[in-house]
This record gives C-alpha cells, structure tokens and sequence, in this order.
C-alpha cells in the first residue's frame, strides 16, 4: 500500500499518518506499481476526472470520491470507459450503507407505504457559517461550478432515489452564495445553500433542502417519504432507528437484527444495543468494493453510473437556478429507469 500526493513530502507525511508502506512521487509512478490493485482518489474535484482515466487505462479498480466529475460530459464518459474496462469503479455514498437505510429501501420496495406521495429531505451544516470560514471548495478552479450540493446534495439525492427506488425526472432549484467573499478567497461563485422541488417519476412530489450555512447543524441528513398507507422517515444523525408514521399507531423501529430484512441485517456488524454509525458505513461501502475487485456483486453498491446520476443532477440544480425554471433531469443508456413502488 501507498499514496501519491500533489508533492513527495506531502505523500510521505501522508504514507506516515496512514500507516502506508511507501510514497510515491507521483500518481504515475503509483499506477506503474503492479503491485497496487485498488486506487483510493481523495483529491480536489478538478482532478478527479483525469485521475480516474489514468487508473482505468492502467487497469486497475478505481474507488473515486464524489463529485465523479465537474462537467457531465466526462462523468459519462468514465462510466462508460470503466464499464468497458470491466474493473470496479465505485464512488462512496456511503449513507447507503446504513442498515436503516437499507432497511427503508426495502420496506418501500416490498410497497409497505403503498403508491409513493411525497419527499422530503435535507442536508444541512453549519462549517460555512461565518466569513471568515474557508476551504479550497469554495473556488472553482479546484472544487468545480457547484459547492453545496455537489458535495453534499449529491449525497441526499442519491439516497432518495436509492431508497425509493424512483427517479427525479425534472426539478426546480434556487441558489444562494451567502457570503462572496471570505478569509483567502474573493469573488467566490459556488452556492452556501441550495433549494429545489423535484417530481419524480412515479408522480411523487417534493421539496430539498442543502446548506453548508444552518447554524447548529453539524451533519444533519434527513429523508422523509409518504406513501398512502406509511411514511418513513431516516436520520443521519440518529442512524440506529426509523420512524415509520401511520395514522394510528406510529412506532420507532430500532436497528434490531430479528426485526429487519436480509440486507439490513447484513450490514448490522455489531448487535442490537451496540450503536453503529458514519465511519461503520464507509468501512462497509470499502469492504464492497473491495469484495467485487474479487467477482462478487453486493447489493447497494454505487458505482461509476451513480456518479454520473449525481454529476447529471447537479448540472439540472445548476442550469435551474440560472434560468429561473424547470429542467428535466438527463438520462444515459448507462443508468436504470425509474421503478414503480
């Protein structure tokens, strides 16, 4: 194992920390190394794209953190160029890899809540809130054109179209840029906070909610869909329960193995009573990974397609905020239709 930094020094500091065998100049002398299988992009948005080409035309299996890319043009591009090269290629998601996550998915599926009605979501935080709070994220050149909801609305949309198994087909977005200017960075253009009502393909409604500007909110992720029969609701930061909403007779249902479905429970390391949480997903998300470099296929696993779906959605959220209107959200050849619930 190793790692390849923008300098030397910094693979060194970085191999050190990590505990990694070796450092290596540079990304290319990394993927000279035959001895690496798996490559772990953790770098600025821009370089994404170009990076995870270079690993593929190495051919080796490429996990690439979100956003895949900055543009749509070259996310399409790299689900197709990994699809072709038949590695594995994946981007973390991770918030799929909750048990209750899984859990809502498969309650919706198996039409628990009945014909889909409305969404509700929404990611907030608050490590934007001031001026003088800063990050290389805000500038373009290295975080790309979207901020918020590329970093983290691309994280809620996948969860609704993941657990409902349904797709946005059009949306309707407004943004702000709270603050144009902060600590080391001036004329900034990417949003603090971004607003939308979706439609989705099976006739269900909704409203989104992303800010990196809500004071008091650390990582608060939240999904709520109603169906006619139930409603269900997860939260990021209350990860061990659902709430399932009926007209009589609500109930909080606790991660419990002897209460949950088969994907569900897979994913429920520890027993009941012991809590699981963000860094337990990721771990899960990089083991599946790891698992189908070797052949298998986990369930849930996002790939290069769901990347693309993210890079698709936060071209719509963008090209709505500029013109004011509704956009049909692109579809590729590459990615699944909507299923009815």
């Amino acid at each position: 194992m190793g790692a390849a930094s923008s300098t030397l020094a910094s693979a060194e500091r970085a191999a050190a920390e990590l505990g990694l065998e070796r450092a290596y100049a540079s990304a290319d002398d990394l993927l000279a190394d035959d001895s690496i299988d798996v490559v772990h992009i953790c770098t600025p948005n821009t370089t994404h794209a170009d990076l995870a080409f270079a690993v593929i035309a190495a051919g080796k299996h490429v996990i690439c953190e979100k956003p895949l890319a900055t543009t749509v043009e070259h996310a399409e591009a790299l689900a197709a160029r990994a699809a072709e090269a038949g590695v594995t290629a994946t981007v973390p998601f991770v918030y799929r890899y909750h048990p209750m996550v899984r859990e809502a998915r498969a309650r919706v599926a198996a039409g628990e809540l009945g014909p889909l009605l409305t969404i509700q979501g929404a990611y907030l935080q608050d490590w934007l809130l001031s001026e003088s709070d800063d990050d290389w994220r805000v500038d373009t050149s290295l975080g790309g054109p979207s901020r918020a909801f590329a970093d983290i609305g691309s994280h809620l949309v996948d969860l609704v179209e993941f657990v409902t198994g349904d797709r946005i087909t059009r949306l309707a977005a407004s943004k702000r840029t709270v603050f144009a200017s902060r600590a080391t960075h001036s004329n900034i253009a990417t949003e603090d906070a971004v607003a939308l009502v979706v439609e989705t393909a099976t006739g269900a409604i909704g409203t989104l909610l992303v800010s990196q500007v809500a004071p008091g909110r650390k990582n608060s992720l939240t999904l709520e869909i109603a169906g006619s029969a139930e409603s269900i609701r997860f939260d990021q930061e209350a990860p061990e329960s659902l709430w399932l909403g009926r007209r009589s007779g609500s109930e909080l249902l606790p991660r419990d193995a002897d209460q949950l479905g088969a994907d569900a429970r897979r994913l429920s390391v520890l027993p009941a009573g012991h809590p699981l949480g963000y860094q337990d997903a990721f771990s899960a998300f990089v083991a599946d990974s790891y698992a189908a470099t070797a052949g298998a296929a986990p369930e849930g696993l996002p790939t290069f397609a769901d990347g693309l779906r993210a890079v698709d959605l936060t071209a719509a959220v963008l090209e709505s905020a500029e013109t004011g209107g509704w956009v049909a959200v692109a579809e590729h050849a590459s990615q699944p239709t909507a299923v009815a619930s």
